[in-house]
């Protein structure tokens, strides 16, 4: 069989030619929000948009956390993340709320009681 380049295709069988066997990885999954997250994530995102404080989002599915984020305008940088995290499920909850610096403002089992902290947050006041 002749390629474009006018050689010939070399097969298993040829002088010269190894083969190299590859274990197969174990297919690792990202972590996901599941329907029933979603539902609640977005209900506090659509209320937030509502009061003009939240107006773009984003979702990051990662080995090993899920990420939510949400932006005031999509130039900055996100305002808050709500992560999921399996791995610390049964010792602090699989659920955090962090602010932009990187500090968890709350974390838990309970992902609605959770998310009830993003909706106190105190708002600046001019006079």
């Amino acid at each position: 069989m002749s390629e474009a380049g006018g050689g010939e295709a070399a097969g298993a069988d040829s002088p010269g030619s190894t083969v190299v066997g590859f274990r197969a990885r174990p297919a690792t999954r990202d972590v996901t929000f599941d329907r029933r997250e979603l539902f609640e994530i977005l209900a506090v995102y659509g209320r937030m948009v509502a009061a003009g404080e939240w107006r773009d989002y984003a979702i990051d599915h990662l080995p090993d956390r899920a990420v939510f984020s949400v932006f005031r305008h999509a130039r900055e940088t996100a305002r808050f993340r709500i992560e999921k995290d399996p791995k610390l499920a049964a010792r602090q909850g699989a659920y955090r709320v962090v602010d932009q610096g990187g500090r968890i403002v709350k974390r838990g089992a309970d992902l609605k009681r959770v998310l009830a902290v993003l909706e106190t947050v105190p708002k600046l006041v001019d006079c």
